[in-house]
């Protein structure tokens, strides 16, 4: 690996400069992007040759004062970019023989409040409660069960039918608590590879002239990973990293978060959850109507361990069972809950802006609405949604199964929702809505 510095005298030895950049691993190598720079000057480049399977992050400051909310302000050019003329350069400055570690981070992103800790014991507390919370009622349920139709009734059916659903119930809930426990969530990593997706050895030179991708976007870079975020992808500050489409953290999993790898074995924990707990409600039901009708036949301490389950079962069935069905409905119209639930997100998916007759960024940012401009995209944000491509698409993206026993993968565990959660089909009248939404937002900054 060696680091070169070229001055602007050099740099005119290329046909082209290149401003505003954006890491890719391909070949090993970084890789520019959006070779146009603000300035028409050339600009001081530093020229960075990996070898495989090296990240080198990279943030310097334009020299010639660019502006500094985009993604990279600086020049990089790859050493193995051919010359117009005839002889390469010599450098000015050049650093050899660094070591085969060392790797530059970028100083932007080395934030304390970014980086992930190191999880002790005490960090799953929460993790510790729901367990507990699963497994607490059980000793009574046992209780009640063995006093009440082995003891009393003399019922070995009902006995093992109340004993079988109950623990079945509680085994799968367990067993997707561990998945979206022990899982990674989504991780967002890019695979490094010189084919296409024919197969086909690809150069560097067309790698550079196709990607057409702005990572300066927001919507496509991280500035706190300073990596590639993918279509749906979100920064998590507590976990101090992105997600592949994440749906929000949760606190009570030992503050993990739930995303794309994760998300169908959250729902089958709400569900195994909720239909235990149900359960619980419509057999303890049942005994405190037999307790009225037989007084005389019921034990003096079962009402106490009936009532308690009870109510115990009342209470979570109708908290998480309520939020199964918001999730369910999430479901139906492929939202997240962090898309559900932060309007000004589909700011990051507008069309370009017109460059002059308004004040606001390409893409707006939400500090710099005025309240009718809020407004208008609030309102907008509940008729736009993005990726709903009818219902049955939408269960099929979270639930389906490739392969002959996939299902049963979804009815043990939950298992990871289809896709690469990288990609994902929009609403064909999404980019119109978006772009009635860009042109309301220019008139109503021309009004204030």
């Amino acid at each position: 690996m060696f680091l070169s510095i070229f001055s602007e005298r050099q740099l005119a030895h290329y046909h082209f400069s290149f401003c505003h950049c954006f890491v890719l691993r391909f070949h090993g190598l970084i890789l520019p992007s959006n070779s146009n720079c603000n300035t028409g000057r050339g600009c001081v480049c530093v020229i960075f040759c990996l070898s495989l399977n090296i990240e080198f992050p990279l943030n310097l400051i334009h020299p010639h004062g660019c502006p500094l909310d985009r993604a990279l302000e600086t020049v990089v050019i790859i050493n193995s970019i051919m010359l117009a003329g005839n002889e390469r350069p010599q450098p000015l400055l050049t650093f050899n023989d660094l070591p085969p570690s060392a790797t530059l981070m970028n100083p932007l992103s080395a934030s304390s409040d970014d980086e992930p800790v190191l999880r002790r014991w005490y960090h799953n507390a929460s993790l510790y409660l729901t367990i507990l919370l699963i497994v607490a009622p059980h000793p009574s349920l046992l209780y009640f069960l063995v006093i009440h139709y082995l003891k009393t009734l003399n019922d070995t059916f009902h006995f093992t039918l109340h004993l079988f659903v109950t623990y079945t119930l509680t085994g799968l809930a367990l067993s997707s608590l561990i998945v979206c426990v022990a899982r990674d969530p989504g991780p967002v990593s890019s695979d490094e590879s010189n084919e296409d997706d024919h197969g086909r050895e690809v150069g560097l030179t067309e790698a550079l002239l196709t990607m057409d991708d702005d990572f300066n976007s927001p919507a496509k870079w991280c500035r706190k990973c300073w990596a590639p975020k993918p279509e749906r992808t979100h920064h998590c500050s507590t976990c101090g990293r992105c997600v592949l489409k994440m749906d929000h953290h949760c606190p009570w999993l030992g503050s993990r978060c739930i995303g794309h790898r994760t998300y169908p074995a959250f729902l089958h924990f709400l569900s195994c959850i909720t239909l235990l707990a149900i359960y619980l409600v419509a057999i303890c039901g049942s005994f405190i109507y037999y307790a009225f009708t037989h007084p005389f036949d019921v034990e003096e301490s079962i009402p106490f361990h009936t009532l308690g389950l009870f109510f115990a079962g009342c209470i979570i069935a109708i908290v998480i069972g309520s939020f199964l069905i918001y999730h369910l409905y999430l479901v139906t119209t492929n939202q997240t809950t962090l898309e559900h639930i932060s309007p000004f997100l589909i700011l990051r998916y507008l069309p370009p802006l017109p460059r002059t007759g308004h004040k606001l960024s390409d893409p707006p940012q939400e500090h710099e609405l005025s309240s009718p401009q809020r407004r208008l995209v609030k309102d907008a944000h509940g008729t736009i949604r993005l990726y709903d491509v009818g219902w049955k698409k939408n269960w099929g993206q979270v639930f389906g199964w490739n392969g002959r026993y996939g299902w049963l993968r979804r009815l043990l565990y939950g298992g990871a929702s289809t896709g690469d959660g990288k990609v994902f089909a929009r609403n064909s009248r999404s980019e119109e809505l978006l772009e009635r939404v860009a042109r309301e937002l220019v008139e109503a900054d021309k009004d204030n």
